[in-house]
């Protein structure tokens, strides 16, 4: 089961909102609160997978709230907005998915299979007990064998994990986890990992955060929570 935790200040779509994940069965909703200083409270003790974020609210808003979210331990988040034209701007905030009120049976089934994908992450460690030479990889109706070797970067987005050569880019069925534990990729943020190999610059960036630039020019952010490691594993100070 997903757990959630929905935050909006109306009673009814609250309500409503909760009532709709139930009948999913597929989500276990382990809170609900009217604002975000409580949401925030919540989030640090319930710890949930998810969480269906009202924007227009009070004092603070969804955006707002997200931006005093750690990004690298933060649930996913999936705006619940009356205005399709936050639309833009949740994507740009990180945010996971963004349904509109009122809320769609068929929409939020969607949401809910995606997310079903992303917080119950297959185990690939019986097939891959060993260290992966070759990754497999979909592409232009192909099954692609990439080398582990040749990788620059694995990362994760909406639709999927994808590496990254110095030619091609294609999409993987394993997870991040099992390349950074069967592969030469190291993780820099949490949803990208780097080869040590491919990295020729790391820019140091304002709020302990900072980008590398990788040998065929790709820009991969680092964030602060992995970019001490970083450092310690080349000996930088």
């Amino acid at each position: 089961m997903i757990k959630a935790l929905v935050i909006d200040d109306e009673l009814y779509a609250r309500e409503e909102l909760i009532d709709l994940l139930h009948d999913t069965g597929e989500v276990d909703v382990i809170g609900s609160c009217n604002n975000a200083i409580e949401g925030l409270k919540k989030i640090n003790t319930l710890k949930p997978d998810v969480i269906f974020l009202d924007i227009q609210m009070p004092q603070i808003t969804g955006i707002e709230m997200l931006s005093m979210l750690d990004p690298d331990t933060m649930p996913k988040v999936v705006f619940v907005t009356a205005y399709d034209e936050y639309a833009l701007k949740a994507f740009e905030d990180n945010a996971f998915d963004y349904l509109l009120k009122p809320v769609e049976t068929c929409r939020l089934a969607k949401t809910i299979k995606r997310l079903k994908k992303e917080c119950q992450e297959q185990d690939y460690s019986p097939l891959v007990s060993e260290m992966l030479e070759l990754i497999p990889c979909s592409g232009h109706n192909r099954i692609l064998l990439l080398a582990a070797a040749d990788i620059e970067t694995a990362y994760s987005d909406l639709t999927g994990v994808h590496i990254v050569t110095k030619d091609t880019k294609a999409t993987t069925q394993l997870t991040l986890k099992v390349l950074e534990e069967k592969t030469p990729l190291i993780r820099c943020h949490r949803q990208y990992l780097i080869h040590p190999q491919a990295i020729r610059e790391i820019k140091l960036l304002e709020n302990g955060l900072a980008e590398i630039t990788t040998q065929y020019g790709y820009q991969i952010p680092v964030s602060r929570r992995y970019l001490k490691e970083l450092k310690d594993r080349f000996g930088l100070n």
